[in-house]
């Protein structure tokens, strides 16, 4: 039970901000007060400014719905304004470090928003276009925030939903999170109907619906949002996780703003051995190479991960520096293969007139 009136205030607060109606008894129970005190907090909250709607029945309910202002004390017009825009960005184009928690803090703020501050939102946001990096397809905000309520809400949720296929079908679930891969955005839920855990790509999700049903959260075979998908993208569910060790020429400030986030962070390796790499400068050029024997500007990556080591390797290459494989010896022998099919794909190397004439 909380006894401290602002601190159960805030917590009240923080559960009306899920876009949802709440019975009075269910936030009795989650306060741990009675339903007269519920009364007198929403009661609060109204003098506060805060536009809490009830409804009529047995067991009443809440909803904090838009009002006329902004509440008091939290944000200004052009703060929301700004962060609704940031968030909106960053959610519907899945950017790495836009998590869920970001998604449910957008659907929280456009749960509130007065209507003209709704329209300025749109408006800014179809007259810019931003500029993100990988190929993960763009998704309607209104879609992430309405699995973001039911994630939140513990409800079901509806929605139809286009396979890799193309096949089409209509989904019941029991969402349990929203995970970013910093390309796409996935759901992992319960799938009713099949009785069975499942993943679905959220950009091939057509009209979601809260049906307004509740649930208890069941138990994720993995324990782990994340680790669920990562296991489901792959289709090995026992995938064996293994180490790697690899060594860049290039500054480890340099590769970590190009290297995903999932494979860590690289070292400076100042007296890196010459493995007759060239130093992978941003010009091409000589600039910042150290005498035959050393490199100055190295860097070492060591972590472990159960992706395909094809994967790991395409990813490593895609980072535009020279680098070595010191382990696993899959990983070795997957590199070797790939640079050899790539050379092949190029073809022969076109003969060089000689530039010098008798």
């Amino acid at each position: 039970m909380t006894t401290d009136t602002p601190a159960r205030l805030l917590q009240l607060l923080s559960l009306l901000q899920t876009p949802r109606e709440w019975p009075g008894g269910e936030l009795a129970d989650r306060l741990g007060v009675s339903r007269r005190t519920v009364r007198r907090d929403i009661d609060r909250l109204r003098d506060l400014g805060y536009p809490v709607q009830a409804s009529m029945g047995s067991d009443g309910g809440y909803r904090l719905v838009a009002g006329k202002a902004m509440p008091p004390l939290v944000l200004d017009d052009e703060e929301a304004v700004a962060i609704a825009v940031g968030l909106r960005a960053g959610a519907g184009h899945a950017l790495e470090g836009v998590d869920e928690a970001s998604v449910r803090a957008l659907a929280k703020l456009e749960q509130v928003l007065p209507a003209r501050l709704r329209h300025r939102v749109s408006t800014l946001q179809a007259a810019t276009t931003p500029l993100t990096s990988g190929d993960g397809a763009s998704i309607a905000p209104e879609t992430l925030t309405v699995m973001a309520s039911t994630v939140a809400g513990q409800e079901r949720l509806r929605f139809a939903y286009r396979a890799k296929d193309g096949t089409e079908s209509r989904r019941l679930t029991e969402p349990y999170r929203l995970v970013s891969t910093g390309r796409r955005w996935y759901l992992v839920a319960y799938d009713l109907d099949r009785q069975d855990w499942r993943t679905f790509r959220v950009d091939r999700v057509r009209d979601p619906f809260a049906t307004g049903a509740r649930f208890a959260p069941r138990e994720l075979p993995t324990g782990n949002a994340a680790e669920y998908l990562r296991q489901s993208i792959h289709g090995r569910p026992d995938a064996r996780a293994y180490e790697y060790d690899i060594t860049f020429h290039a500054p480890a400030e340099l590769v970590a703003a190009r290297l995903p986030s999932w494979l860590g962070t690289p070292t400076p390796t100042p007296d890196l051995p010459d493995d007759g790499h060239r130093n992978g400068s941003a010009n091409g050029g000589d600039e910042g190479e150290s005498p035959r024997g050393t490199l100055g500007s190295g860097c070492r990556l060591r972590g472990s991960t159960s992706d395909p080591v094809e994967w790991v390797a395409v990813r490593l290459a895609m980072l535009g520096y020279e680098f070595s494989v010191r382990e696993p010896r899959e990983l070795v022998d997957c590199a070797r293969e790939l640079s050899g099919r790539l050379g092949r794909a190029a073809g022969p190397q076109p003969e060089t007139a000689d530039a010098t004439t008798e």
